[in-house]
Formats: C-alpha cells, structure tokens, sequence
C-alpha cells in the first residue's frame, strides 16, 4: 500500500521579526533563512519519515531541483513529480518571538497542474492505495472529480482555505485533517463538537481529525469520539507542525494503527516539530519520536 500525494512544493522564505509588520510599516528582521517548504512537500517528508510508501505527484521549476533531492533523501518517490519553466512555489514567512508565523504564498508552479498530470498521478494508484491532496494546487475540482468517479479514497487537508473548496465534490474523502478555522469554513459551525458532527453527517464514511492548537485535538470516527492534549516543549516556530502530525497521522492509520495510537503519535511528532526550526527540516524521524515516548514514560513532565 501506498500514499500517491498531489501536492505542492514551496521555497520558503523566513524571516523572524520581533512582531508581525502592519500595514504602511517597515519592519527590521532579526534573522532570514531559506528553508524547503509547502504543505505539499511537508506533508510527503513527514509520510516517508512515519515510515510510509510515498509518491510525491506535483511540479517545480528550475529553482527547485533541491526541493526533489529532499524528497529523494527523505525516501519520497519522485517519478511523478514534473519539472518546467515557471518558477517554483515560494513562501515569504515572517516569524514572531513567540513562534507564531504569518505566511504570503505564491503559487507558481503548483499552479501549472492540468488534467493530463491529473491522470498520469491517478493511474499509478491501486486497491488499497490513498491519495493525499492539499489545497495549495490547481485542478482540485477536477482531482476531486475524478477521485470520486475511481472511488479512490482521499485524505484532505484543506488548507489554504478558498471558497472554491467547499463547493468541490467531497465524496471521496475518507479522513479530513483540519483545524478549527478550516472546519468552520466548510461547517459554518463554531464549536468543535459540532464541526466534527456537522462533517459526519454530510460525509458519514469519513474520519474528522480536528486539531485545536493548545487544546489538542478532537477526533470522530465509526460513530465514536477521540481526543488527545498537547505535549509542553519549547516553542520555535510552529511553521509545518500541522502537516507533521498530518504525516505522521495518515502513516499511522494506513499502516493499521488504531486512531487513539495514531493520534498519540503525530501529537508527539508535531510537538518535536515546534520545538525546531524550519518547516520540512523540522520533521522528526520516527525513531526520534519513539525515542520521546521512550521518555515521556520515564518522566511525565519532561521529554525533550
């Protein structure tokens, strides 16, 4: 089994600034830094380190061949990833004192995906196989689309949200990944219990993984509610945090983890990520994140 993951590869731009600029205003950074990025390329990184099989389906121009070599180095398969002219995704981050970020993205060659990629991405997926999409490409109703007509199943992490995304056939998600702010966009409900039942009801098929910041994570799935809190690390830069516990989530589930394990696992490797900086470059490994449960055994407060 295999995860084939249409998604986008960004260069990332960050800057760590003492507060966020407002508008009209110049701001002095502290620091800049060049890192890989996109939750595209995060999410395949953090699969492959989870320990799963993973296509990296998407496109870069010529300023990205690092990002591909990333990928390969990180045991991604990139036999589907496309090269062209346009200039590869790229980021511009800024980074605040307390690690929070604030992000402006360009899509560039996310944006060249056309139908006939589509297809060459879905004809390598089997029985058994996920498709793991974003929302950070085009062509996303027609993926959507066409997942649906070949009933394959799809993980969704609709992220950056668009209007465009809640009228896309969603039929074929199996497992929404999303925050709070995503889940009130497609649910137009606020409260968490309510967004996870409000997705149920349209979706009864799919699992709804909700993460809720520094109130953890709330999950429904077969009728039954999951939960799981935060673990206390020294926060760096929560840039790539929720596409590490994507990763390291969907590896969990798709390699026949229960939901309570696979939660516990992509909490804790979401909390390493945080604790480093860097998007892709921050993902643990998943002997690294054993290690930690290795030692959050031993000590309950401490484990970094």
């Amino acid at each position: 089994m295999k995860i084939v993951n249409l998604g986008s590869l960004n260069i990332d731009r960050v800057y760590k600034v003492g507060r966020f600029a407002l508008p009209g205003e110049t701001v002095p950074t502290e620091d800049f830094c060049v890192y890989p990025g996109g939750k595209g390329l995060n999410q395949s990184v953090a699969l492959a380190k989870a320990g799963a099989a993973v296509f990296h389906a998407g496109k870069i121009g010529a300023d990205g061949a690092f990002l591909e070599e990333l990928l390969q180095n990180a045991g991604v398969d990139t036999s589907l990833l496309l090269r062209g002219d346009t200039c590869t995704g790229h980021a511009v981050i800024q980074v605040e004192e307390s690690g929070e970020n604030c992000i402006l993205l360009a899509g560039g060659a996310n944006q060249e995906i056309a139908e006939e990629n589509v297809e060459q991405a879905l004809s390598q997926i089997e029985p058994g196989d996920w498709l793991l999409l974003q929302n950070e490409i085009s062509a996303m109703a027609y993926i959507l689309d066409r997942a649906a007509a070949l009933e394959i199943p799809v993980a969704l992490n609709p992220s950056p949200m668009t209007p465009a995304l809640p009228t896309c056939n969603l039929s074929s998600v199996r497992c929404f990944l999303l925050n709070k702010l995503e889940g009130q966009m497609l649910t137009e409900e606020t409260n968490p219990e309510a967004i996870c039942l409000a997705l149920e009801k349209k979706y009864p098929k799919a699992t709804v993984v909700l993460t809720l910041g520094a109130d953890g994570v709330l999950c429904r799935s077969g009728g039954q509610w999951f939960r799981h809190g935060v673990y206390p690390v020294e926060i760096r830069d929560t840039t790539g945090a929720g596409d590490t516990f994507t990763g390291f989530f969907l590896a969990a589930v798709a390699g026949g983890k229960s939901i309570p394990e696979a939660l516990e696992t992509a909490s804790l490797a979401a909390a390493l990520a945080i604790s480093r900086p860097g998007a892709a470059s921050s993902i643990p490994t998943a002997s690294e994140v054993q290690q930690a449960k290795l030692t959050l055994q031993k000590n309950e407060e401490v484990f970094l």
